[in-house]
């Protein structure tokens, strides 16, 4: 795997080319090449003048085998740990080499990628903004392994380590890096590297201390001091209690124990330190959180991004023009993602003067753009002059795809599409930004129901990566490849889902806020219901993110469903939660955008739990903390296999990238299919808690046949 040449100055290139594989990763292949790769340089030190490390590959080197670490038990972990020490005692011996080595780094450098170079005495790289630098380890529920911890501290200090690459994984692309010291030169091109390297290499061949790393130097001191220092140990109580700000009081471990290796690991010695982030780094490996988030984050995104979604056989189209209609805070949001991303816009309202207005919100989004020096005015302006707003519907004659965006009632897109039908070509795809309304039922009115899905966006769209992209009955193969080559045009992340009232995001979305009203009923503090919801992993509690969506959405997305019911013969019964919405909503409080909800929102300062919550509904109900954190994930975990059983999901990387991205689910389970799965015991634990749940708070917890059935198979995908 790594190619080994020594010039006539006695310089080494080392060239990394896996031969299996489309990226260097620290598998199998690479620790036997590097074995023998330090035990020649070792054999010929005398002869060699440096060393250049670098990649025949597009990237650098893509970091650890995810494959491995997954697999990773409390059983394996001696044994992982034993390979984790023994891969970073061949680094070590690089970093003591007695001779320059020098990273040409020409493409990404992730994980142990950047470790990798980190080991080296020096750190050049292309100028290529579009080449990432970092340690996205703490992403996947891991810490950086592989010396990342133990050099970064050394090298910028315990603060600046976690704060700047640690904690929060931030990736940045070379001149960044280099502005926060981890890069020592840019080279303007890939054929640049290895001459630079070399060149430095001849011009500090006389200066031996090149070649020693500084915290090898007696005396060396860490930038910032350690807890021994009586100035920065003043400060180190602060440490934590912002740690447990910054994720929200969420119990994601992986940022605490990078946290308790940094600080432990600048009390000692490097070779401690170092061995001190291989137990770090077992101990969250052979745990369910990394697994889960492994499989989240990697896997399951590299499914959706490779296409595994997309029928087969159907050639890949590129969008040129979009027509939306409706010109509101959706209709506008998608205007904006597609002008963004090179697509011209028609964006038609009733009137102008919304469509204008329409038009104005991506101006804002832009302004401010300007203003950070993220995009110039001219770019902006090109941007602008892809959207047209009109009121006339003629103007859709040229447009590929047609996006509804109008308010969630079936007659008026039935008003709106039949009017656009009229004028489109045969061949465009047609969209409805429906949360909640069957495509099947809408397709009933096209002219074209085979070219007819559901596109659900998420709000705010600028913000929000998720689109859902719903198949009715009679929905094409084409018409749904045609759909996921749109949102992966406009740079966000698709799943496919079956139809049903609500689909998938927004009927599990629906347990957790009507959860949360439950226990309103029930009389449980309101503040203890919402803190319940942050530390179980949630983004936002239940009571504010219906604030959000608004009491009478929620009131009128029901009548909906019960209309449906009813005209199916059957009934939805009141519960308390909906008895509650419809109190608040009669005493004028229907949530964040008419001023009041189940908060207040006073001009000029954080919203607060309306004061009269308490005195009208609580009771000092007492629940353990546990078991609302179950409620709220249970009834979530629930109504996702309730998907799978109606056939409204059928994957699971779908179920576990929407719960994660489009609603909320904490992302440290890995999803709500993971989340059942990768429970203790498996989903034979998770039926026996479901089923505790039930006994305790209702049947609405009790696991289906269905679900039950599937504990035999492990999964819930067939």
């Amino acid at each position: 795997m790594i190619r080994y040449e020594r010039d006539d100055e006695g310089i080494v290139t080392l060239t990394m080319d896996d031969p299996t594989s489309g990226a260097n990763t620290m598998n199998d292949l690479f620790r036997a090449s590097m074995s023998e790769t330090v035990d020649r340089l070792e054999a010929e030190r005398d002869e060699i003048a440096g060393v250049v490390l670098t990649s025949a590959k597009k990237t650098f080197f893509a970091g650890g085998n995810l494959v491995d670490i997954q697999q990773v038990s409390p059983e394996t972990a001696k044994e992982m740990f034993e390979r984790v020490e023994l891969l970073k005692a061949m680094m070590r011996r690089v970093e003591k080499f007695g001779k320059p080595v020098v990273a040409a780094i020409n493409g990404a450098a992730l994980g142990g990628g950047l470790e990798l170079a980190l080991a080296c005495h020096r750190r050049i790289a292309v100028d290529d903004a579009k080449i990432k630098l970092g340690l996205p380890e703490v992403t996947l529920g891991l810490l950086p392994g592989g010396g990342g911890v133990t050099r970064l501290v050394r090298m910028l200090g315990i603060q600046e380590a976690l704060m700047g690459w640690l904690l929060q994984g931030q990736q940045r692309n070379p001149a960044e890096a280099k502005a926060k010291g981890i890069i020592d030169e840019l080279v303007p091109t890939r054929e640049d590297l290895v001459p630079a390297a070399k060149q430095w290499i001849r011009d500090h061949k006389d200066d031996a201390s090149v070649a020693v790393k500084p915290w090898d130097v007696k005396g060396y001191k860490i930038p910032g001091g350690t807890p021994k220092v009586p100035a920065f140990a003043a400060n180190l109580p602060a440490f934590p209690a912002n740690l447990v700000k910054q994720v929200k009081g969420s119990p994601i471990k992986a940022p605490r124990v990078i946290m308790a290796v940094a600080v432990e690991g600048s009390q000692v010695d490097f070779d401690t330190a170092s061995r001190i982030e291989s137990r770090g780094l077992t101990e969250l490996a052979a745990g369910r959180e990394s697994t889960a988030m492994i499989q989240a984050f990697f896997f399951d995104l590299q499914a959706i991004n490779s296409g595994k979604l997309r029928p087969e056989g159907v050639e890949k189209r590129t969008v040129g023009k979009v027509g939306i209609l409706g010109a509101g805070m959706m209709g506008a949001g998608i205007a904006h993602a597609c002008a963004t991303s090179g697509i011209d816009v028609v964006l038609k309202d009733v009137t102008i003067e919304g469509a204008e207005k329409g038009k104005s919100y991506t101006v804002g989004l832009l302004d401010k753009r300007v203003a950070r020096g993220k995009m110039d005015a001219a770019k902006r302006d090109e941007v602008l002059a892809r959207i047209t707003p009109t009121i006339d519907a003629a103007d859709f004659a040229d447009v590929d795809v047609v996006i509804e965006a109008v308010f969630e009632d079936a007659s008026l897109k039935e008003k709106v599409f039949k009017e656009v039908e009229a004028v489109v070509r045969p061949d465009v795809l047609l969209c409805s930004n429906t949360s909640t309304l069957p495509i099947t039922g809408l397709q009933g009115f096209s002219s074209r129901p085979a070219d007819f899905i559901g596109l659900h966006f998420f709000s705010p769209v600028d913000k929000m990566q998720l689109v859902e992209i719903i198949r009715g009955e009679q929905t094409s193969d084409e018409a749904a490849a045609r759909a996921i080559d749109l949102v992966q045009q406009i740079r966000k992340i698709p799943i496919v889902v079956g139809d049903g009232r609500g689909f998938y995001t927004s009927r599990v979305f629906g347990t957790l806020i009507d959860e949360g009203v439950e226990l309103v009923s029930e009389g449980v503090d309101p503040q203890v219901i919402e803190r319940g919801a942050t530390t179980a992993g949630f983004p936002a509690p239940p009571l504010a993110m219906l604030d959000e969506v608004s009491l009478t959405l929620t009131q009128h997305i029901r009548a909906e469903a019960a209309a449906a019911a009813e005209a199916a013969g059957q009934a939805m019964p009141a519960t308390p939660a909906v008895e509650i919405i419809n109190t608040m909503v009669d005493l004028g409080r229907k949530g964040r955008a008419a001023g009041a909800g189940f908060y207040d929102y006073p001009a000029g300062g954080p919203k607060v739990l309306w004061p009269e919550l308490r005195p009208r509904w609580s009771k000092d109900t007492q629940i353990p903390r546990k078991d609302i954190q179950d409620r709220y994930l249970f009834r979530m975990a629930l109504e996702t296999a309730g998907c799978f059983e109606d056939g409204v999901l059928k994957d699971a990387p779908s179920a576990n990238i929407g719960g994660i991205f489009g609603i909320g689910f904490p992302p440290h389970t890995g999803g709500p299919a993971t989340f059942m799965t990768n429970y203790e015991g498996g989903l034979a634990g998770f039926v026996a808690r479901a089923n505790e749940l039930a006994d305790t708070y209702g049947e609405r917890f009790r696991p289906s046949a269905w679900l039950q059935g599937r504990v035999a198979k492990g999964t819930l995908a067939d």
